[in-house]
């Protein structure tokens, strides 16, 4: 046996949060020609079925991590706007999860996202971060891509965007 990998960074397909706990991906796209960035969003409770989905434009990113970091942001105060506070927060940068989970100060440029991705996180009542492979992360994504075409932000649906809804077909295989 090598060594133990959190059960769901080794997936590549979405996991059911633990039961009465819901689970938050996070997505953000870039947008050269637009000069600009997408975000997205999804909770979605151990069925999988979408509690709220959020499309969002963002700013002009440096690179793709800080698009990841200002996305994590977005969808955390998304769920907790939402009236989220137990969570399994998931998304697919490995190195943007382990900032967020190592909750010690970040004097990077980016230092003051993460200054406030961590506060938003110890204000939750219980929560996981976790790194997912790409294809457990494929809702979040496909609604991150969705934000090019939007004239202002989605927040709230209980449904996703058709463009979305194939990726949440796929994922609802995860029983097998």
């Amino acid at each position: 046996m090598g060594p133990s990998h959190r059960g769901q960074a080794s997936r590549d397909t979405w996991q059911p949060p633990p039961p009465s706990i819901f689970k938050l991906n996070f997505d953000a796209a870039l947008f050269s020609a637009l000069n600009g960035s997408g975000f997205g969003a999804v909770i979605r409770n151990e069925k999988g079925e979408v509690m709220v989905a959020m499309a969002a434009k963002g700013p002009e990113v440096s690179s793709s991590e800080e698009a990841e970091f200002l996305a994590c942001r977005k969808a955390i105060e998304f769920a907790v706007d939402a009236g989220f506070s137990e969570l399994v927060i998931e998304g697919d940068n490995s190195s943007v999860m382990k900032a967020v989970s190592a909750l010690q100060d970040d004097f990077s440029l980016l230092g003051n996202v993460i200054g406030d991705i961590h506060h938003l996180v110890r204000n939750l009542q219980w929560v996981r971060i976790d790194c997912t492979r790409r294809g457990g992360n494929r809702v979040a994504h496909e609604l991150a891509q969705f934000a090019r075409n939007i004239s202002q932000d989605l927040f709230g649906m209980e449904d996703v965007p058709p463009i979305a809804r194939e990726a949440l077909y796929q994922d609802a295989d995860f029983s097998n």
